[in-house]
């Protein structure tokens, strides 16, 4: 099956058996599937598994999956410009780690630890921008009764400020998903205890945003629920986004405001979603089991698996390196 996915996308192969989308579970479940990214240079998918403190590569090819682990919650891996060095956001700090993106380790050191205001918030979600700048977001203290409202920051990181970045937007509740239009003058973002998706007119040399603008708001939607979560864009500009405890990913035309299609995943917890594969039209989704109890998770086995959505119609765009550490700096 996956030599042959070698030589044809998986995506085609899908195109010869249905037209419809679909879905394709790809792993066996972990706890919280987070933080998907794709690097082309070796067709490979680095995510977490945030409360293991566990980063995981998946190969396109093969099948295999890979990991280590680190001391804590891990999210988001950011791959950069060197293809062995990663950027990881560990706790509330972000570190350079070395790793061969298999079971080699080598020297990693914290840049910076973020929001001393609130220490017992956690990174969560984050992108590299076009010019190799990190933007990483944090949240509130979680338990069970929920995440404390206020405690986030959206932080943005580059070669001059890395060890202290600078607050971008703020407060915010959990810092959700980001992405930039194919024009790169459009920046969204999500809050997700909000509910809404949010525009911002984009500088992108100065990495400015401005003029915030609702553009989606999931309360106004009856045939969709849950919380938007994680969240890609397209080639055509139309936004993807993970439903948290909505059991599907939805794709909405950031333009019109318009709900355009939804894709039912065989897990509640969908947490994110980014393009990957050969020619960037597998839609690789991340779920979580965390928040449920042992009967639930008998009810939805596949809950924290990672899947693959084919068949969509469009494909994504480049994901960027980051580029923050300058040579020869080296890793302490």
């Amino acid at each position: 099956m996956w030599a042959i996915l070698c030589l044809v996308a998986l995506s085609d192969l899908a195109w010869a058996l249905t037209r419809s989308p679909g879905v394709y579970q790809l792993t066996s479940p972990i706890d919280h599937g987070e933080g998907p990214t794709w690097d082309p240079r070796k067709g490979v998918l680095y995510y977490v598994d945030i409360h293991s403190g566990t980063i995981l590569s998946y190969e396109h090819c093969s099948g295999k999956t890979h990991s280590i682990s680190l001391y804590g919650d891990v999210t988001p891996i950011l791959p950069s410009k060197n293809e062995k060095l990663f950027y990881v956001g560990l706790n509330r700090s972000l570190v350079a780690l070395e790793w061969d993106g298999k079971n080699n380790v080598g020297k990693q050191t914290i840049l910076a630890t973020v929001s001393p205001e609130y220490p017992h918030s956690r990174f969560n979600d984050g992108k590299t921008d076009k010019r190799g700048r990190l933007w990483i977001g944090t949240m509130g203290y979680e338990n069970a009764s929920g995440v404390q409202p206020d405690e986030g920051i959206l932080y943005q990181f580059t070669k001059e400020n890395h060890e202290k970045p600078t607050p971008i937007i703020a407060p915010v509740n959990i810092s959700n998903g980001l992405a930039w239009n194919k024009k790169n003058d459009k920046f969204y973002y999500i809050d997700t205890p909000t509910q809404k998706v949010v525009q911002y007119d984009y500088d992108d040399e100065k990495g400015e945003i401005k003029n915030k603008k609702v553009i989606f708001d999931l309360k106004d939607q009856i045939h969709v629920t849950g919380y938007p979560d994680g969240m890609t864009i397209d080639e055509d500009d139309n936004l993807w986004i993970a439903l948290y405890m909505g059991g599907a990913i939805i794709k909405v035309n950031p333009v019109t405001g318009k709900l355009l299609q939804v894709v039912a995943i065989p897990a509640q917890a969908v947490t994110s979603l980014t393009w990957g594969g050969p020619k960037l039209d597998i839609l690789y989704v991340t779920t979580s089991r965390y928040p449920f109890s042992s009967e639930e998770r008998k009810r939805q086995p596949a809950a924290g698996a990672l899947f693959a959505v084919t068949d969509l119609g469009t494909r994504g765009l480049p994901a960027f390196e980051a580029d923050i550490l300058n040579e020869p700096l080296k890793l302490k």
